[in-house]
């Protein structure tokens, strides 16, 4: 013992820490959210692992010495990226024993940051939960004085010590780290998935950041992206490294292909969400009720839309709320109908489905009625059973929200990826770093062919391209929809644009089907120009130009957009000038 107390002693007055880096990235889009430091010391010392360093020296009274080494190492090391613009987050481990001491405050405040010139802001504290048990009253202070000087609280290991749920509740941390005995192979194991669903459940609700630590396969990362976690470090991310290394282009796709089967199966679930879920129990009932049974019935629940009548537990008909208004309304409807049974009014010509029907074929059922009947309650049943309704807005609503988040990110028209997805792939190649091509097309004369033939005919003429590009290019590239008559393809290699010439040639053959047989003969159309006056337009034609990174290093995707906008415009001068 007495040598390896000698040892740390050594470690400490030859500061013999080392400092490596983890970074902890963002499973929305692969961004760099901060860093971990991580000490290390060197594999010559008698040492299983840091934490055996760490806690022989809170056992022989130098934690202080150790940890205050660690920090300044720590913060020597980070000054290179922590200034802007780099400005990322730093995640440093601190003992709540050393938190709790003035003079710790009092370094990192007064000393520290302002030698190092790093803010507060981009520090976060990580404090194992199970360090925290001994006195939460006193460290709960220390924590609201450090939050009130801007710094960050993150709870470490979380999920797999009994203090858990008191850590989180008592301090209120901007971050929960889930310790990755939770991770590893949560795929296989639902208890584990189930915990963590929880946790996400509750950051949502308490505002509070997850990270899930020690990621280390894709199907790892897959799983925890799709529970909603929102960051992850682990060795399937990057390894601790002394230096801030960029992430693997690999590893950025990865997320950005999750993410894209996210959106397409939240497009698709209208397709196969059972109406089921979306129903509940209403009010019924029975056929030989009586009609002011019912109207009393719909007068004390302001919230119902209407009554579904039963026979044997099987639905026979409805009643809503304004058929009910409409007949006893007049001069004598309440009295003529009053006393009679409800199935003298009931509607009998109701919409029925099954409860395993998906919600998009009840909502197009539901709008396919006459209507006066087009907003009425859906009733659905379970065998021949009444089982619930739904409303026409509760529906609606749930197919737009599926719908919407695939919609910001796709062309209504061709179904491709819109300019959010073309940016987001932009700026991706970018950070590559790797060769790209990025190919802009273009119909020219598009807007006097609207004009002349109109926009049903020139969406068709869209969708001509859209298909023949679709088709030239290889699958495992990115095709992209600007709007209306303007595409992209990005290439992650250089290419040139001759290789589009015959897909122009075929556009330009095919596109004439959609002419009439005398402008075709002549080989222009006549039309006029937003001054009024008739001029001769050139039939339909495609403009293709490229760029690419073999002579010039593009740093942003404006960049991009630019020069390929100033090419397309030289292009069609060109064409201008030949007709």
């Amino acid at each position: 013992m007495k040598n390896r107390i000698s040892l740390l002693d050594q470690i400490i007055k030859e500061q013999r820490v080392g400092i490596v880096f983890q970074p902890i990235i963002s499973l929305k889009n692969g961004d760099v959210l901060g860093y971990e430091a991580l000490s290390r010391t060197p594999s010559e010392y008698d040492f299983e692992n840091i934490e055996d360093v760490f806690s022989l020296a809170k056992e022989h009274d130098r934690l202080w010495e150790l940890e205050q080494l660690a920090r300044m190492k720590t913060l020597q090391s980070a000054r290179s990226f922590l200034v802007p613009p780099f400005n990322k987050k730093l995640f440093m481990n601190v003992s709540s024993h050393v938190m709790k001491y003035e003079k710790f405050h009092t370094e990192m405040t007064e000393f520290f940051l302002r030698e190092f010139r790093i803010s507060p802001r981009n520090i976060i504290f990580e404090v194992t939960e199970q360090s925290m048990i001994d006195d939460m009253q006193g460290f709960q202070s220390t924590i609201s004085q450090y939050k009130s000087d801007n710094f960050s609280l993150a709870i470490d290991d979380a999920g797999v010590e009994y203090a858990g749920l008191n850590a989180i509740t008592d301090f209120n941390p901007n971050y929960i780290k889930i310790d990755m005995k939770l991770i590893r192979n949560i795929q296989e194991h639902s208890l584990q998935g189930a915990i963590v669903k929880g946790m996400v459940e509750f950051s949502k609700v308490a505002n509070v950041s997850l990270i899930a630590e020690g990621v280390e396969t894709y199907e790892e990362l897959e799983t925890i992206t799709r529970m909603g976690v929102q960051y992850a470090q682990g060795y399937y991310i990057q390894k601790p490294h002394h230096k801030i290394q960029p992430l693997e282009a690999k590893l950025i796709q990865d997320i950005l292909d999750i993410r894209t089967m996210m959106i397409q199966e939240e497009r698709n679930r209208a397709q196969t969400i059972p109406v089921e879920q979306l129903s509940f129990p209403t009010q019924t009932i029975s056929s030989d009720a009586l009609t002011i049974d019912a109207y009393e019935i719909m007068n004390r629940d302001v919230d119902c839309y209407g009554l579904t009548i039963i026979e044997d537990g099987k639905p026979i008909g409805i009643v809503t709320k304004k058929s009910m208004s409409l007949t006893l309304s007049g001069r004598y409807g309440f009295t003529l109908y009053q006393n009679k049974p409800i199935s003298k009014i009931m509607d009998q010509d109701f919409l029925m489905v099954d409860y395993r029907m998906p919600i998009s074929v009840v909502a197009d059922l539901a709008m396919d009625r006459p209507q006066d009947k087009l907003y009425d309650f859906v009733v659905v049943t379970k065998g021949d059973q009444y089982h619930g309704s739904v409303t026409i807005k509760r529906m609606l609503q749930k197919v737009t929200e599926l719908e919407v988040s695939s919609a910001k990110q796709q062309n209504p028209l061709t179904g491709l990826p819109g300019n959010i997805a073309i940016e987001h792939r932009l700026n991706h190649m970018l950070k590559k770093k790797q060769d790209f091509s990025a190919v802009y097309l273009d119909i020219d004369n598009f807007k006097p062919y609207n004009d002349v033939y109109g926009f049903e005919t020139g969406d068709l003429i869209i969708k001509l391209l859209a298909k023949l590009i679709e088709d030239l290019v290889p699958s495992d590239q990115f095709v992209g929809h600007i709007g209306g008559d303007d595409f992209i393809v990005l290439y992650d290699h250089h290419i040139h644009p001759q290789q589009f010439e015959h897909l122009i040639e075929t556009f330009e053959n095919e596109v004439l089907k959609f002419y009439s047989p005398e402008d075709r003969q002549q080989g222009y159309i006549t039309a006029q120009t937003r001054n009024g006056d008739v001029e001769h337009f050139p039939l339909i034609s495609v403009t293709a130009v490229a760029v690419d990174n073999s002579e010039f290093e593009y740093k942003t995707s404006r960049a991009i957009s630019k020069d390929l906008a100033d090419l397309k415009n030289k292009a069609k001068l060109e064409k201008l000038r030949i007709f």
